[in-house]
Order: C-alpha cells, then sequence, then structure tokens
C-alpha cells in the first residue's frame, strides 16, 4: 500500500449537513493536513429514493464554507474518479467477480451473500487499539434489485482509492469486522481505523441526531456564524491541544493533530459554548472585516441603506464588535443607531421606574446639555458626574434612564460612546420627546 497518507469522507447526501458528519470530515481533513497527505471526497448515493443533486450540493457547500477543500472528489476529479457511488458500477462488478472466483459469496433468494470465514477478525484501531471481533453470520452485499450493499462498496472503493486510513464514528466500529472480513477475502491489506467518539446531544445522554437543536450546519452558516468559530468548536468535540486552551488558530491545530490523541470519551455538544465562541472570534475581526460580515445582516433588516454614512455605519460597528455574541442578534441590539422607531424593553423600564425619579434625572440633563459644547465621550462624563455631585445622586441615577430614554434598551454600547455616536441633536430630541 503506498506509504502517502490517503483519508476519505463518504457522506451520504441526505438534504442536510449534520454536526457529527462535518466532524468527521474535519477529522479526516486535518489529519491529511498534518501528514501532507491527500483528503479524498467521495459521496455515497446509491439509494435513488432519497439522494439528488440539491442534497449533494449542501454537503459540498457545507465543506467549502468550514475550508474543508478536499484534493480529489466532485468538481475536482481526479486519478480514481468517478467519485460518486452511484457511477461506480463497472468498479463492483470487477471486485464481485474476484470473490465469486474464490468461492467467498453466493446467491440466495435473488441477492447476493458474503461468506464470513468464521475467523475472528483483528481490527487495528489508532484510538482504541486492536479490537477483535468476530463476524458469524453470513451477510448480503448486492441486493435482489441488483443495488450494492453499504458494506461492499465501502471496502471497494477504499480498495480503489487507495484509501490508508478509515477515520469514522464509532457507531461504525461494530462494522468493521464485516469490512475487514472482505478486505482479506479480496487479498489486500485493511487500512489502519480511527474511530472517533460519538457527539451525544446537549441535554441526555443520545447520540445527536438530524432533529436536534443545533445540529446542522446549513444553520449556523444561515445563522451567520463565523465558519473558524465554527470549525475551532468542531475541532475540540473529542480532540483537545492537551494545555487547556480552546481558541486556535487551524494552522496551529493541523500542526498538533494527531489520531492517538483523540478521546475515546463520547464528545457533549454544547451550543452555548459555541456561540460563545464564536462571539471571541467576532470580537477578534479587523473592524473593516468585522464591518463588512456584518453590512448585508443590517441591509437585510431594513436598517441601512446605499444613502448610510459609511464611517457612521463604520464607527456603530466598531462599537457593537466588544459586545455583540452573533451577527443574527445585530439588527435588534443596534436597531437604535439607525431609526427613532425603536422598541422600548419593558422589562427594563419597570426596573428602571422602580428608584428615584428617572424622569427629573433626564430633565436635570437636558437641561444642561446645551452649555456642553464639544459632545465627547470625556465632556459627556464630565457633566454627569457634575450633575451627580450637584443634586447628591450616583452617576448610575443618571446614567440607566438617559440610555434608556435615547435606546429602549439597559444594556449594549458604552453609554458615553453610544451618546457620542448618535451625536448631541438626535440625543436631545429623543431625551426630549421622552420625559415632555
Amino acid at each position: 500500500m503506498n506509504s502517502e497518507v490517503r483519508v476519505r469522507f463518504a457522506p451520504s447526501p441526505t438534504g442536510f449537513f449534520h454536526i457529527g458528519g462535518a466532524r468527521t470530515a474535519l477529522f479526516n481533513w486535518l489529519y491529511a493536513r498534518h501528514r501532507g497527505g491527500t483528503f479524498v471526497l467521495r459521496i455515497e448515493d446509491t439509494d435513488k429514493k432519497r439522494d439528488s443533486e440539491e442534497s449533494v450540493r449542501v454537503l459540498i457547500d457545507g465543506l467549502k464554507w468550514l475550508g474543508l477543500n478536499w484534493d480529489e472528489g466532485p468538481e475536482l476529479g481526479g486519478s480514481h474518479a468517478p467519485y460518486f457511488q452511484s457511477e461506480r458500477k463497472h468498479v463492483y462488478d470487477h471486485y464481485l467477480e474476484r470473490l465469486r472466483s474464490c468461492g467467498r459469496v453466493y446467491e440466495r433468494d435473488g441477492a447476493v451473500w458474503f461468506k464470513v470465514s468464521g475467523k475472528p477478525a483483528v481490527i487495528r484501531d489508532e484510538i482504541r487499539g486492536d479490537v477483535t471481533r468476530l463476524e458469524e453470520k453470513d451477510f448480503v452485499i448486492i441486493r435482489s434489485d441488483g443495488s450494492p450493499v453499504f458494506h461492499f462498496v465501502n471496502v471497494v472503493d477504499d480498495i480503489d482509492m487507495g484509501i490508508t486510513h478509515v477515520i469514522r464514528g464509532e457507531d461504525h466500529l461494530s462494522n468493521s469486522s464485516k469490512h475487514v472480513e472482505i478486505f482479506e477475502a479480496l487479498g489486500m491489506p485493511t487500512p489502519i481505523f480511527a474511530h472517533i467518539p460519538l457527539i451525544l446531544k446537549t441535554v441526555g445522554s443520545g447520540k445527536m441526531s438530524k432533529r436536534d437543536q443545533g445540529a446542522l450546519v446549513e444553520d449556523y452558516k444561515a445563522r451567520r456564524f463565523l465558519p473558524e468559530a465554527v470549525r475551532n468548536y468542531l475541532c475540540l468535540l473529542g480532540w483537545s491541544p492537551k494545555d487547556d486552551r480552546e481558541i486556535l488558530p487551524i494552522e496551529e491545530i493541523i500542526a498538533l493533530f494527531e489520531l492517538k490523541q483523540i478521546s475515546k470519551n463520547n464528545a457533549r455538544f454544547d451550543e452555548k459554548k459555541l456561540a460563545h465562541m464564536n462571539g471571541q472570534y467576532l470580537r477578534h475581526l479587523p473592524p473593516e472585516a468585522f464591518a463588512s460580515f456584518c453590512t448585508p445582516v443590517l441591509k437585510s433588516a431594513g436598517l441601512i441603506s446605499e444613502k448610510t454614512s459609511p464611517s457612521y455605519l463604520l464607527q456603530v460597528l466598531r462599537a457593537c464588535q466588544e459586545k455583540v455574541r452573533d451577527v443574527e442578534s445585530l439588527p435588534s441590539f443596534c436597531a437604535y443607531f439607525f431609526t427613532d422607531d425603536f422598541p422600548f424593553d419593558a422589562t427594563a423600564r419597570e426596573k428602571i421606574f422602580k428608584q428615584g425619579d428617572p424622569l427629573s434625572r433626564i430633565r436635570e440633563f437636558l437641561e444642561a446639555l446645551p452649555s456642553l459644547t464639544d459632545f465627547t465621550e470625556e465632556n459627556l462624563e464630565a457633566l454627569v458626574g457634575a450633575l451627580s455631585q450637584a443634586h447628591g445622586c450616583k452617576t448610575g441615577d443618571y446614567i440607566h434612564p438617559l440610555r434608556f430614554a435615547v435606546s429602549g434598551q439597559s444594556v449594549g454600547v458604552g453609554f458615553y460612546q453610544l451618546f457620542h455616536i448618535l451625536g448631541k441633536e438626535t440625543v436631545m430630541k429623543r431625551l426630549a420627546k421622552f420625559v415632555f
């Protein structure tokens, strides 16, 4: 077998790109890049009832979005083409004849059955060590309708494409004895296996399915998560750099990634942790890149247009970048910067108006505001400090109602930064409307 590492991701196109499949693709891609090997994309599309061009597109778009480029496969081709199982019948027929010639298959009820050897199969696994399993019963490899079964085509394609390492989910470990039987019957060496831990749903002990919250890659794409953040998080589902770091550039992960470092224990999916990581990635984007990423979302929400000042937009987004956790929530977070027609948070209103005299504090600020000729953050802070001292109040007694009056919220970007960006005219207009 060629000494070059050759790994593959072989999904079935179901119309969804599951987080578990994405993590499997990622670990294969990481190992290929770490070892300077080849990452093959192969589409297992033999289910005519379920497979479609649209389903394949979901997979391909999802892989591209995550930055998992393949070296051979659809759109690229390669020396082992075709890479769609539906186009490889001639290959399967060839290997079926080889099994016939050595007496390892027979027909019954119109199907082709594989005859097991009766000997224990040793599965070399980089994560779990050697696993010995005995396949006791013969099994079907060609159905009565002529369509090949997964176990047969999976092995044939791995042989034909020179796959050296099979990195896949732990749930496939039970299939491996069948696969080793076929490899040995064809007189071919088995690849090195690495069965990675399952991804458990956030609550409970079950495996994460496509019906579980947060299970589909395309949902994160639609919600404008950063692909780098999703990819980084997926790296940590079963693997870690062993030094408690979580945010790592992909180049460093590639340099560190080894199969033996993958945990045997199942990994718990935590969408809150992923969202937190996405927020960290957003905060570390260059301001111009953050603005470019967010602009389509604000346009779609109807908050900005071609007439919006680019410098004003950049100023707003720079202020929001440190606070916002995801781009999906950005329109509601910063709407008041672009329109006077914004909602007021009822819970925040109740809390602010429970104590003190917030309307008086707003009026006092309004009365003093005309004397502030230079509307800077420093001067605004000095003004609030002087007012609180003059009236025997805390600065918060001014800040909380003033923020609420101009934004409808009790939290957000820095208070003085907020007022400075909105500008004196807008602030005065909104405060006057609120109290009179």
